[in-house]
């Protein structure tokens, strides 16, 4: 599909352009910015329970995310703030995610820290009171100059329960953006140290193009709490770039590195097996209640979707809920249709799907 759209800035600053997050914005609503290739949800099937012995009505949804707990392992993922019109999607998002029990996160906040004029943007705690939300900057900032102090800003702003530190190195790459990373590690280390004496927690997350099990155990040796995988297979920041760049060069920049990353399932069953106990989010791709229960079968403990929000929050609050209320009932189906009266015990209830034995140079594979 053509990446059609107005000429905007080269390189796009957010702090500088406030226009930027609304470019980001309608990127997003365009179906040119998904990857072709899938999550990867579609290689494993759940093994059906004929005999369940369960009550559908009766299925305990509940999970717990950064000590608090949640009516569904559902979380509604960071997008936007900083605007008014990321004011209005957050606020019918957060306003939704309260009325279900579930998580919620906002945008980079580093516009809001810049322009502090700009903070009032990405508050949601009077629509959001009980929720777990996560507050939001970007490993680029910690890695140049943010410390502690920037970090309590962003989670006071907001009223926030955790902090997402979000490692978007390939987006920086091809937005002509923040290149350099350079001690990131011990900086993320000397962060999560700090605002976990003051009982905070951090939480490491990528946005689309997947943490794998090796980097996963060098964050938690950082000393995060948890973690987002966001594999590759729902929206690519390589194409919402290519979408918004102002130049040809860049738009065929973003699009040979739009197929970019690790799918999300894969970057599931990864950091699972890296780390056994780790909280888990899983994003990328997200599409439906079936996914959602194929993730946390896969080793997730919450699931996290962003464009099917952002889509619905751009229909109105009344859409938010149905998509929530379709995606939950999903999952129930999920659960029921497998003999699983608990999220939990949906582990274990996936086979790979069979696939044809593919040629190589020494015969078939098996």
């Amino acid at each position: 599909m053509a990446l059609e759209k107005p000429v905007v800035a080269a390189v796009l600053d957010p702090v500088r352009d406030p226009a930027a997050k609304l470019r980001h914005i309608d990127a997003c609503l365009t179906a040119a910015v998904e990857y072709t290739r899938s999550a990867g949800f579609e290689r494993f099937e759940f093994v059906n329970e004929a005999l369940p012995e369960l009550s559908l009505a009766g299925l305990d949804l509940s999970a717990s995310l950064a000590g608090k707990r949640l009516r569904a392992p559902l979380m509604i993922a960071p997008m936007t703030g900083g605007t008014a019109r990321g004011q209005l999607i957050n606020r019918r998002l957060a306003a939704v995610a309260e009325r279900f029990g579930l998580a919620f996160g906002v945008g980079s906040q580093r516009v809001a820290l810049e322009s502090p004029e700009r903070a009032e943007y990405f508050r949601v705690r009077d629509v959001a009171p009980t929720i777990p939300v996560f507050a939001n900057l970007g490993a680029a900032q910690f890695a140049r100059s943010y410390g502690a102090t920037e970090a309590r800003r962003a989670v006071e702003m907001i009223g926030a329960d955790v902090l997402f530190v979000h490692f978007n190195a390939l987006q920086e790459a091809v937005q002509g953006g923040d290149r350099d990373f350079r001690d990131v590690a011990r900086r993320l280390a000397q962060l999560c140290r700090e605002l976990t004496a003051e009982g905070i927690p951090v939480f490491a997350r990528e946005v689309c193009f997947g943490i794998s099990g090796a980097t996963a155990r060098r964050l938690a040796d950082c000393g995060v709490a948890g973690i987002d995988c966001s594999g590759a297979g729902g929206t690519s920041w390589a194409k919402v770039e290519a979408w918004c760049a102002g130049t040809e060069r860049g738009r065929e920049l973003g699009l040979k590195f739009g197929e970019w990353g690790i799918p999300t399932s894969e970057a599931i069953v990864e950091v699972r097996e890296a780390l056994p106990a780790i909280p888990l989010i899983a994003s990328g791709g997200l599409r439906s209640g079936i996914d959602l229960a194929k993730a946390i079968a896969l080793g997730a403990d919450v699931g996290a979707m962003a464009r099917p929000f952002l889509l619905a929050a751009n229909a109105g609050q009344e859409a938010i809920v149905r998509l929530v209320e379709d995606v939950l009932e999903e999952l129930r189906i999920c659960m029921f249709a497998t003999g699983s009266a608990s999220v939990v015990e949906l582990r274990g209830k996936l086979r790979p799907v069979d696939r044809p034995a593919q040629a190589t140079g020494h015969g078939a594979r098996p």
